[in-house]
């Protein structure tokens, strides 16, 4: 089972790498504005999405600038602070109701979570840049037919990965100017 797993796992990963690289550069280039311009890259995640805003102010590599965003008790923004909201799906009112205290207080920010075209509301389309995680539902079938092995927290920290390394390599170019 492990060794079928693995192998979606990382058909998954290839596929948000490959349908989604335009939108890691964008993702990328606008939080690296923040650490550029002296501001924050604050993070948003509900849940087990909770784990990409850990990893990246707690990690043994934390992202510059990175702090944990609460939306019912928000920070004063600056005109240099991005945000980055994380959720299962674009439908998720966690996520919903962090960005629209986003937008109302001007903050660009990025959503990572998978599209959900069946709401009127989407965070995917509240966001300045938004990159779907494809992942709508477990990897594994049972043998009834459903499926399981939903690996959210995985492909969000995969598709963190993908922003700080780029976002180091855009920070790194600045520096050198």
């Amino acid at each position: 089972m492990l060794k079928m797993f693995s192998t979606q796992l990382t058909g998954l990963l290839g596929r948000i790498q490959n349908k989604q690289e335009e939108n890691f550069e964008d993702a990328a280039r606008l939080l690296a504005q923040a650490s550029a311009g002296q501001g924050k890259i604050y993070i948003f995640g509900p849940n087990e999405m909770a784990a990409v805003g850990m990893e990246a102010t707690s990690g043994v590599e934390p992202l510059q600038s990175a702090a944990i965003l609460e939306p019912s008790s928000p920070p004063t923004f600056t005109a240099a602070d991005r945000a980055m909201i994380i959720t299962r799906f674009s439908s998720d009112q966690n996520g919903i109701e962090a960005a629209e205290v986003l937008r109302r207080e001007g903050v660009p920010f990025i959503s990572v979570c998978t599209s959900d075209e069946d709401n009127e509301k989407s965070l995917a389309e509240l966001a300045d840049v938004h990159i779907d995680l494809f992942l709508k539902k477990g990897l594994l079938p049972d043998e009834t037919g459903n499926r399981y092995g939903y690996p959210g927290p995985i492909a969000a920290l995969y598709v963190y990965y993908g922003l700080k390394f780029t976002i180091d390599e855009i920070l790194a170019e600045y520096d050198q100017l």
